[in-house]
């Protein structure tokens, strides 16, 4: 897929990995959902949108998007545990991967055009 504004979509998901980081790291990220659990399915749903994201730029590299995002889980996680202030957790690191295989996933499925559609959108408004 040709995007139009290839440089302003990489540059939304090194942003959206930069706030996946900031919210890992400060010592009281915001949780929006409120359950038990609830942070597990806030990191699915952080990694799935980064997998998705990154898997629509990239993709002939799904598989190197996939391992690149699970390290970066995982890693965050053992950074999460030396902080002091945040803990590791196995479980987020599953939740992680889940994201990851969800949002690999979700290209498939006509949400997979939308990055196209916008792209197309934006060209014909300039």
């Amino acid at each position: 897929m040709a995007l139009n504004y290839r440089g302003l979509w990489i540059t939304v998901g090194w942003a959206m990995v930069a706030l996946v980081l900031y919210l890992s790291l400060t010592p009281n990220p915001p949780s929006p959902l409120r359950f038990e659990n609830a942070d597990k399915v806030e990191h699915a749903m952080a990694y799935a949108g980064l997998s998705f994201w990154f898997c629509l730029l990239y993709p002939g590299r799904r598989l190197i998007v996939a391992v690149a995002l699970v390290c970066l889980g995982v890693a965050l996680e053992y950074v999460q545990g030396w902080t002091g202030y945040r803990t590791f957790d196995v479980l987020d690191m599953a939740a992680d991967a889940v994201g990851v295989l969800a949002g690999g996933l979700l290209v498939n499925t006509p949400l997979g055009r939308l990055l196209a559609w916008v792209d197309n959108l934006m060209g014909a408004r300039l």
